[in-house]
């Protein structure tokens, strides 16, 4: 795996050999409504937070922008609207106790002590009521202001699962209107062509809700075998080809 613009990506897991087959993450009937890739998140110590920024921003064709902080996980992040309803999340902790009590801040910090690389892939349902009843447990109420001033809602669930098994997404579901869910306004033409997943289809299903033989649909997805499960890599279509991180 390649950092486009400085050589081999510091703290990516491996990629190994795998099979790609076209998986429907932006739109698919099931039990919990519509599913659909919302974002990948990659995470990073604070002290390489800007440079692996602006690299993944260079690498695509465009700027982030200030995403703002998330008060009740301890983290901030940037990130970059693309095209297709999807957006890169470039996150990573701050200085404060939520780091070390939320979830989502214990996963970005492991991630981040590790090296750094991909956190994980993020699904959105309409409701995230029947995934809450399938886990047995509630969801958590996310938020962060916006520097515009916007306060930016959701829900989210399966982060703890994450931690246990970093194959697995999390889902969550949006508290405001589309117009202000951060994939609304792009900022490029990139779109995101296919993921590398080192893990296993039928867990991957199972915790989706969906048939193994299609649990995803519309981009590619390949399984591949590593020591370590996870999103291995991203492979983005850009105006100048495409681009893997």
């Amino acid at each position: 795996m390649i950092d486009p613009l400085h050589g081999p990506i510091h703290g990516g897991r491996g990629q190994g050999e795998g099979v790609a087959w076209r998986r429907d993450l932006c739109g698919l009937s099931g039990d919990d409504g519509a599913v659909r890739l919302d974002h990948v998140s990659y995470a990073v110590a604070r002290d390489s937070f800007v440079s692996t920024v602006q690299w993944i921003g260079s690498a695509l064709g465009a700027g982030f922008i200030d995403g703002g902080v998330h008060p009740r996980f301890g983290t901030r992040n940037f990130i970059l609207p693309l095209s297709g309803g999807t957006y890169v999340e470039v996150v990573t902790t701050l200085d404060h106790p939520a780091a070390d009590r939320a979830p989502f801040g214990q996963a970005v910090a492991r991630r981040a002590a590790e090296g750094g690389g991909w956190l994980g892939w993020v699904v959105s349902v309409d409701d995230i009521a029947p995934v809450e009843a399938r886990l047995g447990r509630t969801s958590a109420a996310g938020h962060r202001v916006r520097p515009d001033g916007f306060d930016l809602r959701w829900k989210q669930i399966g982060l703890l699962e994450l931690l246990e098994d970093p194959q697995l997404p999390y889902f969550l579901q949006w508290l405001v209107p589309i117009e202000e869910r951060p994939s609304a306004d792009p900022r490029t033409s990139t779109t995101i062509h296919g993921v590398s997943i080192a893990g296993d289809a039928s867990s991957i299903a199972e915790f989706l809700g969906e048939p193994a033989d299609h649990p995803l649909d519309q981009i590619d997805v390949t399984w591949v075998d590593d020591e370590e499960p996870g999103l291995v890599s991203v492979e983005f279509a850009t105006a100048h080809g495409p681009v893997t991180i």
